[in-house]
């Protein structure tokens, strides 16, 4: 059944006007200030609403190995908690650990999307980098992933040695292929973390301190190092503090390809809350952590200029009991990660355009235009144009609400935005075309989600 959504405010990158869509065979095929409904066709009044183009996260932990635990979503309540907040596309990381098989495990990973209910993709994790993986690297881009992933921390599990790290840059530059990373220097943060244990500061609140800015800033200059050295295109994810802001913008300046994301956490979350008593403070571990407040403005004002592209979640979901209590005793085991994709849309939107630290094109470019520019999917994703992916936020700006684990479809025993307001939500989200979410709840279908493939454009 064609779908058409009437007298909303239709919100892109760079535009701002009201109008109708028609949607036909999963894409959008009219665009006008008024269409007429037709016979067989479903309407959808917005009128006193925005119209968003599907929300993006780029990037997501679903299926995830970690720290001899794993992730409690699967992608049956991640999608549902993802469209939910009005995000219809995911790109998972896919992260193998150094021992297996690249090629085996992004067949395992692409097999845990199946059930998905909004579309995937994935970056590719490289791990390591020995004389068996160009070659399976190749096949999976061909297989239609444009996008690696590499960490330069986790030393010994998932991080890369420089070596490893320039030939997997110069086989991204040769294949047209943007290389995410995560960037902390891995010894400092070794280091830093042996120390702190040694004189008994064990909790949760010395996380900050076993990896402060200054180790990411040194993640981020080596990255660009070696992105100048071998012209590869550099993405640096969940970047959480203006010295490390900084050595991206040094390094854009001399002509380095260089991207920045960063995710919600840190631009409203602070060191404070991992200080919470009685180990709560565990449930704010994550990676890069969270940073001091005065950090936040940084944040909010590289987001304004566009130096950040993306704002993301790096959703990786642990349960405080039985998981994040693994860690009582020991920081450096505490699973890492803040459970947040379904509220990222709704706190962006509350905290950003509703305080007027961003406008509502800054918003939806930050949220989904630029991740899919970025990662080969636009115009097909990330905005609202004919012929585009029928992907659609139809979004209440006057609702109001509470965010709460008893409202979450996030698969975790907390929420970290416990008892926050917002202002705001989508009412309404399509994906293809298909309603999947009304007044906020899940009533579409799982497995309508499809794999996007990609082809490389960072040559």
């Amino acid at each position: 059944m064609s779908l058409l959504i009437k007298n909303g405010r239709i919100i892109t990158a760079s535009e701002d006007f009201f109008g109708d869509i028609l949607c036909e065979e999963e894409v959008i095929a009219q665009i006008a200030p008024h269409i007429d409904a037709g016979k067989n066709i479903e309407v959808i009044d917005a009128s006193g609403k925005y119209v968003f183009p599907g929300f993006i996260d780029p990037h997501v932990h679903i299926y995830l190995p970690f720290m001899g635990t794993y992730a409690k979503d699967t992608y049956e309540t991640a999608s549902r908690a993802a469209l939910v907040g009005g995000t219809t596309t995911l790109i998972e990381m896919c992260c193998p650990s150094r021992s297996e098989d690249p090629l085996e495990s992004y067949e395992l990973w692409l097999s845990r999307a199946a059930e998905s209910g909004c579309d995937y993709t994935f970056h590719m994790g490289v791990s390591r980098f020995d004389d068996q993986t160009e070659g399976k690297l190749r096949e999976i881009v061909n297989r239609g992933i444009a996008s690696f992933k590499i960490f330069l921390a986790y030393k010994g599990a998932l991080g890369i040695n420089d070596e490893e790290l320039f030939r997997t840059l110069a086989l991204a530059k040769q294949l047209g292929v943007i290389v995410t990373a995560h960037c902390e220097n891995e010894t400092l943060v070794a280091q830093l973390q042996a120390r702190l244990l040694s004189e008994g500061k064990t909790g949760p609140e010395w996380q900050n301190d076993s990896r402060p800015p200054h180790v990411e800033a040194e993640g981020v200059h080596h990255l660009m190092t070696f992105a100048e050295m071998t012209g590869a295109h550099v993405y640096c994810v969940h970047t959480s503090c203006r010295e490390a802001l900084q050595a991206v913008q040094e390094a854009q300046l001399r002509g380095v390809h260089a991207w920045v994301e960063s995710v919600i956490p840190h631009f409203v979350l602070d060191k404070s809350y991992t200080e919470k008593p009685d180990f709560e403070g565990a449930k704010y571990v994550m990676s890069p952590p969270l940073r001091d407040e005065t950090q936040h403005d940084a944040l909010w004002a590289a987001l304004r200029s566009r130096l950040i592209s993306t704002v993301g979640t790096d959703h990786a979901p642990f349960d405080f009991i039985g998981q994040k209590d693994m860690g009582r005793d020991d920081f450096s085991k505490i699973p890492n990660g803040i459970p947040s994709v379904q509220d990222r849309v709704n706190i962006l939107y509350t905290h950003g355009v509703c305080k007027g630290r961003i406008d509502l094109n800054t918003f939806v470019d930050a949220a989904s235009t630029q991740a899919a520019r970025l990662f080969g999917m636009y115009p097909r994703k990330g905005t609202i144009q004919v012929g585009s992916d029928a992907d659609l936020v139809i979004y209440d700006p006057n609702y109001r609400g509470t965010l709460s684990v008893e409202n979450q479809e996030m698969a975790v025993d907390y929420n970290a935005f416990e008892g926050w307001e917002i202002e705001g939500r989508p009412s309404a989200v399509t994906v293809r075309g298909k309603v999947q979410v009304r007044d906020g709840k899940f009533v579409g279908e799982l497995g309508h989600g499809q794999l996007l493939t990609r082809k490389p454009t960072h040559f």
